[in-house]
């Protein structure tokens, strides 16, 4: 509420240098404000008596909003790429989606790997998870299995989500033994 939206009869008024002004009438607040060409912003409404403070509202609004939108510039979003693979894949093939699903992953995206099995495919879904386990082999070092390969009607999905940046970046590289004690 600012201004003349303000009801109450008494506010402890907060100056715009952050100082306390006392308690006073509302009327005498706002005249205050208008003086100092400023707005009266209640910000504590539910203590006795309610809390206000001069400022500059339009100031405030739009320092928020640029606040507001920085963050949501360095936000990271995290998107599902998916690659689909099929039972009778050829090595070659694999090896090709897996490096794009290589790619997905080190740019930071999930992935889900699903296959369609058609016709008479569905009696050997144990040819797919085959296939899944070959895949997951290929791109373990920079992935976890969020989801593992679990049938859903005709499909077979997984879920692989990338590594966190210290496991991957410890993970080339042996650790040093322990010196002895002299």
């Amino acid at each position: 509420m600012i201004n003349e939206e303000i009801r109450d009869r008494e506010v402890r008024l907060i100056g715009a240098d952050g100082t306390q002004l006392g308690i006073m009438p509302t009327a005498k607040a706002l005249a205050l404000a208008e003086e100092q060409e400023l707005d009266l912003v209640k910000i504590v409404p539910g203590a006795s008596p309610a809390v206000c403070r001069l400022m500059d509202y339009d100031k405030h609004r739009f320092e928020q909003a640029k606040r507001e939108k920085e963050m949501r510039k360095n936000q990271k979003t995290m998107d599902i790429k998916e690659v689909q693979l099929s039972a009778t894949i050829e090595e070659n093939d694999v090896a090709i989606k897996a490096k794009n699903a290589l790619r997905f992953l080190q740019d930071g995206n999930k992935v889900k790997v699903s296959i369609r099995f058609r016709g008479r495919q569905i009696a050997h879904s144990d040819i797919g998870l085959k296939v899944m386990q070959n895949f997951v082999e290929r791109v373990q070092d920079v992935c976890t299995v969020e989801k593992r390969p679990m049938m859903e009607g005709r499909n077979m999905l997984m879920v692989l989500a990338p590594k966190a940046d210290k496991a991957v970046k410890g993970q080339g590289q042996p650790k040093p033994a322990p010196a002895p004690k002299a």
